[in-house]
């Protein structure tokens, strides 16, 4: 009789868990946006529930149409490839303000992670980021520094992004070595959901 009741019980709160579950499914869901790049697009799907001051940036960046013409400055074979701020003649793009530093959000720089750049200060990132081309947890936070906030991953295209990092590079405005060779250009980042 008991088991019965426990069945019973079970049979009665199924459909509500299931409503639960569905509804925790559309909570999370995450914007998305699709990268148009010279060498071919690919789609980032953001974690606004780990990294919200971080994914609220850019996606402001994106509604301004910000990122239209920045290149891929830094790309480092098996290591990143990092944009957002530099357009084609090097001229660095205002920004407008910087973001408070979300590397301990419990999300690990892996590969097809997308990380917030910034300088050796730990709450300096503003609109560059970069795409992990292996598992770098080198940049994860540890309890005596700041890490590199991860924000989002690659869910379509990681092809593209690894055909970038593969690109011949060497020196080009400010930097050593790592600009590609023939610049890879952002066209546009558009939104896909929010």
């Amino acid at each position: 009789m008991r088991f019965a009741s426990f069945l019973l019980a079970v049979l009665l709160a199924a459909p509500q868990l299931a409503l639960t579950q569905q509804d925790t499914t559309t909570v999370t869901n995450a914007p998305r946006v699709r990268v148009h790049t010279t060498a071919g697009d690919f789609v980032i799907e953001l974690d606004r529930g780990r990294a919200p001051l971080t994914v609220d940036a850019f996606l402001k960046y994106v509604k301004q149409d910000f990122y239209s013409g920045v290149i891929f400055h830094r790309v480092v074979q098996g290591f990143v490839a990092q944009a957002g701020g530099y357009t084609v003649d090097f001229t660095q793009k205002p920004t407008t303000g910087t973001v408070i530093n979300e590397s301990g959000n419990g999300l690990s720089n892996l590969r097809g992670t997308v990380g917030f750049a910034r300088t050796n200060e730990p709450h300096s990132g503003t609109s560059q980021f970069f795409i992990n081309m292996a598992d770098n947890i080198d940049l994860n936070p540890r309890p005596t520094r700041w890490g590199y906030a991860v924000f989002g991953k690659v869910v379509e295209g990681m092809e593209v992004v690894d055909d970038i990092g593969h690109r011949p590079t060497a020196g080009g405005g400010p930097f050593d070595r790592s600009v590609p060779v023939e610049p890879i250009i952002i066209e546009r980042i558009e939104l896909l959901n929010e």
